[in-house]
């Protein structure tokens, strides 16, 4: 229950970037509702939020109803106990926070229904572990702002299919006495569907030999 003087938060994703205590490594309120949507969590499936840096789409994924979990993976101590801090406040303290480095750290994990990648894109292997541990029917979702990581998610959905689009978010702020737009980075986000097995070199997954 909300007291009274704070912030409203809202049932649906898309939180205010103040209801999360981060260090800059935060996925942005419109950025993270798309990013939500995409990802289309369903009551009891459980997500892995791979580079944690303030858990926001692990807690807005276990928002949406009672029975969605999530694990976390962050390899900064510091950052994955202020995770466990704004899951605790956020209302979500059953998420499950795992400190340590992809794609190492998701070899015991419990088989997911759907993939964030957030961070790591570029650490060898990652792609294809959570590709490979996704059952048919799951969801993976990568955002990134670099153009290294970019380049890995072109070439993905070109082997894996799925969606390609660039996010971009303005916003209103003074300029002398008036007003402008200051344009935040731009977000490159892949979301695909596992729809089947591999069937070819083309679908073998993401780092799979052309």
């Amino acid at each position: 229950r909300r007291a009274p003087g704070t912030p409203r938060l809202g049932a649906v994703p898309g939180l205010p970037d103040a209801a999360y205590e981060h260090d800059g490594q935060l996925t942005k309120r419109h950025v993270r509702a798309a990013t939500l949507a995409a990802l289309a969590p369903a009551p009891g499936e459980l997500l892995w939020d791979v580079g944690g840096g303030s858990g926001s789409i692990a807690v807005e994924w276990m928002r949406t109803h009672p029975a969605c979990r999530a694990v976390t993976v962050e390899r900064d101590p510091v950052r994955a106990a202020r995770i466990a801090r704004n899951a605790d406040r956020l209302g979500v303290p059953a998420l499950d926070v795992v400190t340590g480095s992809a794609p190492a750290a998701l070899a015991q994990l419990p088989s997911p229904d759907a993939v964030f990648i957030g961070g790591g894109l570029t650490a060898p292997g990652l792609l294809d572990a959570c590709w490979n541990a996704l059952p048919e029917g799951g969801r993976l979702v990568a955002n990134t702002v670099t153009l290294e990581s970019e380049a890995l998610l072109a070439d993905a959905r070109r082997r894996l299919g799925g969606e390609l689009v660039r996010l971009s978010v303005a916003h209103a702020v003074p300029v002398g006495g008036f007003t402008g737009w200051r344009q935040a980075m731009p977000v490159t986000q892949w979301a695909v569907e596992k729809t089947s097995g591999p069937t070819g070199p083309d679908a073998a997954g993401p780092g799979a030999d052309a």
